[in-house]
């Protein structure tokens, strides 16, 4: 039996978080989906989360508080325990080639996908993994 992912969704806009809760839901079947509403909450949930299920993160870049690129370097000082197994995908609508390169360059990013969430692109992504 296939153990499937919990995915941590940290994304400020509730219409993108409720529109890839459902996508994810419906199309991946996926069982347990975390909300944050920033980067802070989601490094103190990644911090806090007692799980050994893989677990696939959809970072947004341009939030208040912690955006993705903070999340990234708060990330990269985590304990290895907690990064092991994790994937991070960045979800954004930005076009600007010096984010795009910054992004692309992370060793923890897996992969950049453009909003609006392309599903069909991310399953495809998935199942290549």
């Amino acid at each position: 039996m296939e153990i499937k992912p919990i995915f941590l969704i940290i994304e400020d806009n509730l219409i993108d978080q409720l529109v890839i809760k459902q996508l994810l839901t419906k199309v991946l079947d996926i069982d347990q989906i975390i909300i944050a509403n920033n980067g802070r909450e989601g490094i103190q949930w990644l911090v806090t989360k007692n799980n050994d299920r893989p677990l696939i993160i959809l970072l947004d870049i341009q939030m208040p508080i912690m955006n993705g690129f903070e999340f990234l370097e708060e990330f990269h000082k985590l304990k290895k325990g907690i990064k092991k197994g994790i994937q991070i995908y960045i979800l954004s609508s930005t076009l600007d080639p010096d984010e795009i390169a910054a992004i692309t360059a992370n060793k923890y990013v897996s992969a950049f996908l453009n909003k609006p969430f392309p599903i069909d692109e991310f399953k495809t992504i998935l199942l290549n993994y």
